[in-house]
């Protein structure tokens, strides 16, 4: 398979959906898979015309893990010479709000990469581990941080030593997803909350995000600070201004994004 049909983009109007396109390998995250998920995010964020982006997976999985036979042989210098991991970074610096549609296998790197995420949706039929101590690592894409962040220390400890899968169910009780759909509505889903973000005012949009992100990845503090910078900052955006007139005048706000 090329790296052009890896991950195959649909673009509806302000709302682009990432599909991850290697069901025959239950979506593993080659390197090949990885770069052109990369390029395709990236050219999203950089497009003006696109205000959320959907990733989901092709056929029974969403991402069932990293592609093992890439990385079986490696040695330490290898992973660390082609940026195997690390270069996952660029998944989670994306600006624009990024909605996982998780429908089926969620395993190892795919559940991290639905961690990097900003909202998870889940398919009934879903299921969320990180087995890597069943193959002798640990989760090296933030599992055992964006995990424990959100489910809490004691069952991500569990799940993590033991390699155990939950199902979307019980991935919705700890917390580490936003809701459960039936499997044939699940996109449907996605895409509706898609449009309604979409319809918001981008740059509070973004800058909301970011303080969002910052209350998990940061102290109370340093947390409070980028809320408060952001929510003055966005007092010299044309949206501000659009938006606390078009309820001043009780009518549908129009959002340029500037």
């Amino acid at each position: 398979m090329s790296d052009e049909t890896l991950v195959l983009s649909t673009i509806e109007g302000p709302v682009a959906i990432l599909t991850l396109n290697r069901p025959q390998a239950l979506n593993a995250l080659s390197p090949a898979l990885i770069d052109a998920l990369i390029r395709h995010l990236e050219h999203c964020d950089n497009d003006d015309t696109i205000r959320v982006i959907i990733i989901t997976g092709a056929g029974r999985a969403f991402a069932a893990g990293a592609d093992i036979k890439a990385m079986a042989d490696a040695t330490p210098i290898d992973m660390l010479t082609t940026d195997m991991i690390a270069r996952w970074a660029r998944i989670a610096a994306v600006r624009k709000p990024v909605i996982a549609a998780v429908n089926g296998f969620a395993l190892g790197g795919g559940c991290e990469l639905a961690m990097m995420c900003d909202i998870i949706l889940a398919s009934e039929t879903a299921q969320f581990g990180q087995p890597e101590i069943n193959i002798g690592i640990i989760p090296g894409a933030g599992g055992t941080q964006r995990l424990t962040r959100a489910i809490g220390p004691y069952r991500a400890m569990e799940m993590v030593l033991t390699g155990a899968t939950i199902s979307a169910q019980e991935a919705y009780a700890y917390g580490l997803v936003n809701r459960v759909c039936p499997p044939d509505s699940l996109l449907d889903e996605a895409r509706r909350l898609a449009q309604t973000i979409a319809a918001k005012p981008p740059l509070a949009v973004r800058l909301a995000k970011e303080a969002v992100r910052a209350a998990a990845e940061t102290t109370v503090r340093e947390g409070l600070a980028i809320e408060l910078r952001n929510f003055y900052l966005l007092f010299a955006s044309a949206d501000q201004k659009e938006g606390m007139r078009a309820f001043i005048e009780k009518r549908t706000a129009n959002f340029s994004g500037r």
